[in-house]
Order: structure tokens, then C-alpha cells, then sequence
């Protein structure tokens, strides 16, 4: 799963484009949402704040997260766009879920699930009933904006997932664990948010394995799931998420708040592209995240008022 700003050059030397990190920016159940006829838009009220943010920019402020003694926290700064099937024409840069996801076997219930896909496609929709939507939050944990950005979910009884970069998880174990003592789920985006089209089998192997052991390292528990950074996917990554056990993650709903466009913006893009069984992707690390909180405490309260419910995918 490219994440303005000017782009942050990765640890490695790679130009970060799409998850911002902290050190220092689918014949198996199939889990994927397609449309069908109709749609459940945002309730007027909700309309009405995208209507009134839908534009907007405002300043990004100059705030930054304090760095390691020894090495700053991952950062990334540009995402190519997620694709909704193979069989669809490619997507606009900024892919929007189709107007209505199928529910396949919907339960109707929120809570987090982890499911098996084709090793060929990750997870773009929840299928959880009408109204059921995922918040995820790549790049952290950032001991600025993770705790912020748990403040507000906690204010609203929301469950959300956070892809972690093993080297945060490694400088920051302490803030992994709030995590997983709030009930979020963790996911793992790799050990230093590099792109894993550019490595061979081992190597890509070696950045999910030591991701997933740092996360258990700080947390005793070991992520059933895996986002690629950028989105980037490749046959290597798909089978080494089915050698660990891991379902590939993606996104259907970006607001760009990596290239901190102002809140106001992000707030219009979550609002006015939010339907069934989105997931939203956003950023509580990989720089500064103040407008994403700030966001946060505007259009999650908003989409709550709209019926929706959150669950993690």
C-alpha cells in the first residue's frame, strides 16, 4: 500500500512514497468487497461537513517528533494507488471503493477477523454488514501522535489497526503496548518501510520476519496480518505472507494525509469517499501527523453520527 511535503529519503535511500514511518516517515474465503446495486452514502449531516471542508487547506505546522539517541524513526512520504481487483482497468491515482461493496456471508458484527485470501490479492474491504467500515494507521508507533491518535479512539469507543514498522516498534516498545492494551490490532508493515518490489525472496523475507519479531518482542504477540509499504505487492511478498501466515492488507480510502494536505482537506476526502466496508488509511507516524489528528476528532465523530460502525479487517 504512493503515501505537500517533500519526499523523505528511507533509511535505505529509498524514496519514501506512500507510509510514512517513524524511525526516524485473496479458492480460500474471500474477503474482498465488489459492488452492488445501490449504495449507502453519508448521512446528510456528514454530507453536509464534507460539503463544508471539500477544498479547504490549511497550513501544515512545523511541529516534529523528537528523535532516537542513536537513529531517527522511519519516515516515508509518496503511496502508488491500490488496485481494486486484477480484473478491473487500472485506477485513478486515488482509488474510491465501489459505490456499494456484496456482502459474501456478512455477519453483521463488528470485532477483528483474520482471514485467508488468494496469495495473489490482499484485503481492499471489510464484509462485516451494512455500515461497517476499518480504520488503519500505518508508519508508527510515534510517541508524539500514537498516543494522540489513541485518545481520540478511546473518546469514541473505536477499534482501529496500526501497521508498525519493526524499527519504531524496536526504539518505542513502550507505545506498541498501549497499543495492544487498547485492543487495536497490529499489523506488520515491514522492519524498515522499504519497497519490497525492489528486494529478492530472502530479503523480503527477512523484512517481514524481523518486523513480526520485534512486534513480539514488545508486545508477546505476533501480527495475523501485512501491509506492504507504498502498496507496493509482488508474487515474493505474497508468498511469504502465506509462508508466516500473514493476509496481505490494503486500503480503499486515502486522503493523502501523509503529504499533509490540511485537515480540512483530509476530512472532505474521508467523508465525501467513505461508503461499506471502506478501509481508511492513515498515518500515525513517518513525520508530522498533527493535522491527521486533528482530522481524526472531526470526521470519526462524524461517520459515528452517520450510523457507521467500525471492526478491523
Amino acid at each position: 500500500m504512493k503515501d505537500g511535503d517533500k519526499h523523505v529519503q528511507s533509511n535505505r535511500g529509498q524514496r519514501d512514497t506512500g507510509q510514512p514511518h517513524d524511525l526516524a516517515p485473496r479458492p480460500f474465503s474471500r474477503r474482498v468487497v465488489l459492488a452492488s446495486a445501490g449504495g449507502i452514502l453519508l448521512s446528510a449531516s456528514a454530507g453536509a461537513i464534507a460539503a463544508e471542508y471539500r477544498g479547504s487547506r490549511s497550513h501544515p505546522m512545523t511541529e516534529s517528533e523528537p528523535a532516537h539517541p542513536s537513529a531517527a524513526p522511519v519516515t516515508a512520504q509518496s503511496r502508488p494507488p491500490a488496485r481494486l481487483t486484477r480484473s478491473q482497468p487500472k485506477p485513478p491515482r486515488h482509488p474510491v471503493p465501489p459505490r456499494h461493496p456484496a456482502h459474501h456471508g456478512a455477519s453483521g458484527e463488528s470485532g477483528p477477523k483474520h482471514l485467508r485470501l488468494p496469495v495473489e490479492e490482499p484485503v481492499y474491504y471489510v464484509d462485516d454488514g451494512p455500515k461497517v467500515i476499518a480504520l488503519t494507521l500505518d508508519d508508527g508507533p510515534s510517541p508524539v501522535y500514537t498516543p494522540q491518535v489513541l485518545r481520540v479512539l478511546h473518546r469514541y469507543g473505536v477499534t482501529a489497526s496500526f501497521s508498525m514498522v519493526g524499527q519504531n516498534v524496536a526504539y518505542y516498545p513502550a507505545i506498541a503496548r498501549e497499543v495492544v492494551a487498547a485492543g487495536h490490532l497490529i499489523v506488520n508493515h515491514t522492519w524498515d518501510h522499504y519497497d519490497l518490489r525492489r528486494l529478492r525472496a530472502g530479503a523480503v523475507q527477512d523484512e517481514i520476519s524481523r518486523a513480526t519479531d520485534a512486534i513480539h518482542t514488545a508486545t508477546g504477540q505476533r501480527p495475523a496480518m501485512f501491509r506492504a509499504p507504498y502498496g507496493n505487492w509482488s508474487p515474493a511478498v505474497f508468498r511469504c505472507c502465506a509462508a508466516d501466515g500473514l493476509t496481505p492488507l490494503s486500503w480503499s480510502v486515502d486522503p493523502r494525509d501523509w503529504a499533509r494536505p490540511g485537515s480540512r482537506a483530509i476530512v472532505a476526502t474521508v467523508l465525501s469517499t467513505t461508503r461499506t466496508g471502506s478501509i481508511i488509511l492513515e498515518h500515525d507516524g513517518g513525520g508530522n501527523r498533527s493535522q491527521t489528528v486533528a482530522a481524526l476528532k472531526i470526521w470519526l465523530p462524524a461517520l459515528l453520527d452517520a450510523g457507521y460502525r467500525f471492526t478491523t479487517p
